[in-house]
């Protein structure tokens, strides 16, 4: 059906952390003053990308991946929902500290199909911008202390990050990105978030936002496990690929394109987000322009592409 990318339409979500950089940094029409996200390739019921081309524009990623499965390799038997979701967030204030399930407590006690492994590419980040990785706890007791009696500077770990670093965070860890960092955000399609601690914010109303302190001891991985991402970096042509990480759920790459690459599609498919310069993508006859930006899935019907062009990727699939 399909010999070309699938190319989507993001879908924006706003956030109370959220700002305006979506708008400035990736040209989109956003629709709020804190959109925080652009659901980029999603088939979540809460943020459904649509198709922009072919004989399914108009549809949604969902939609495709039920009534077309073969463009993914699915197989008949596989009742599972679409299995991944790229974000890319602008935290123009700090998120919240938070933590997620795995499969089986998503599946057990939510009722949802995924829990939510997650992994970050920083696009950008202001000066000493940090985020939350981990916790010091050593033992649960320790741990529950520190949640109960409100210490978060002894329980929480920081660390400074900056444009190009790689952030791998395993269901289970306690996480938070921080003011004034913009992510590429790779994950489980998932949206179960057990929020931990919200710096006692207030919404307009002087609510202050729920908290999940009892799921999130009840989920977190203590002590802290450090993730071990083993990248390594390949050359195909003018294209360098940097192998970010290699897990049951996901596996990402960082592209770098200065020139031309003939490629081969040897996965299931091949989602592609484009994160800075301009590019041509050739599938047979047709060619398509890319730029920063532009996001799409390479499905099972495309064999062989080329690209030409200067520009960063991150890329993914099952």
């Amino acid at each position: 059906m399909y010999n070309e990318p699938i190319f989507l339409q993001p879908i924006f979500q706003e956030r109370i952390w959220g700002g305006q950089k979506l708008k400035t940094e990736f040209n989109y029409e956003i629709p709020y003053d804190q959109t925080g996200e652009a659901w980029v390739i999603s088939a979540h019921p809460n943020g459904p990308s649509i198709i922009k081309n072919g004989p399914l524009e108009g549809k949604s990623l969902a939609e495709a991946w039920t009534e077309h499965g073969t463009l993914f390799n699915k197989q008949a038997e596989n009742k599972e929902e679409y299995p991944l979701l790229v974000k890319i967030l602008d935290a123009n204030n700090d998120l919240s500290v938070q933590v997620h399930p795995n499969d089986q407590f998503a599946r057990e006690v939510e009722g949802q199909p995924y829990g939510k492994t997650e992994c970050w590419y920083v696009l950008s980040a202001e000066p000493e911008a940090e985020l939350i990785l981990g916790h010091h706890a050593q033992t649960r007791e320790e741990f529950e202390k520190l949640i109960d009696n409100g210490q978060w500077d002894d329980l929480l770990k920081k660390e400074k990050v900056q444009a190009g670093d790689f952030v791998y965070v395993p269901s289970g860890t306690i996480h938070a990105i921080g003011k004034g960092i913009v992510i590429l955000e790779t994950q489980q399609s998932s949206d179960i978030t057990y929020r931990v601690y919200d710096y006692d914010r207030t919404d307009a109303n002087g609510n202050t936002r729920e908290l999940h302190l009892e799921r999130s001891k009840e989920v977190t991985t203590v002590p802290h496990q450090p993730a071990n991402t083993n990248q390594q970096t390949t050359v195909s042509g003018d294209l360098t690929s940097k192998q970010l990480v290699e897990e049951k759920y996901f596996t990402v790459y960082h592209w770098t394109l200065n020139g031309k690459a003939e490629q081969n599609l040897s996965t299931d498919f091949l989602q592609v987000s484009v994160i800075d310069g301009q590019a041509e993508i050739k599938v047979g006859e047709n060619t398509f322009t890319i730029g920063k930006g532009s996001h799409f899935i390479l499905p099972q019907g495309v064999e062989d592409y080329e690209l030409s062009g200067n520009a960063e990727f991150i890329v993914s699939h099952t």
